[in-house]
């Protein structure tokens, strides 16, 4: 059974949640009114960095496949048995 502190304890926080929560309301209403979306102009800027940079990573990648897939078959072929 709960002493009497911790019995105190959890009246206390289960008054306090009304206050807690509308604190927490009114906070994310302050921090939603600092939120600004982006102009077309930064959407462009970003969306172009996007694009080249996927392009950069897949023509990277297409080359580290083709020299494994090359090194692998090189492997196979200089064990293989005649």
């Amino acid at each position: 059974m709960a002493t009497m502190t911790e019995h105190n304890a959890l009246v206390a926080t289960v008054k306090s949640w009304p206050e807690r929560t509308k604190t927490f309301y009114n906070d994310v209403r302050t921090e939603m009114r600092k939120v600004t979306a982006p102009s077309w102009k930064e959407v462009r800027a970003t969306t172009t960095v996007v694009v080249i940079t996927v392009f950069i990573f897949a023509l990277y990648f297409a080359v580290i496949d083709f020299v494994i897939q090359h090194g692998v078959t090189a492997l196979f072929n200089a064990f293989k048995v005649h």
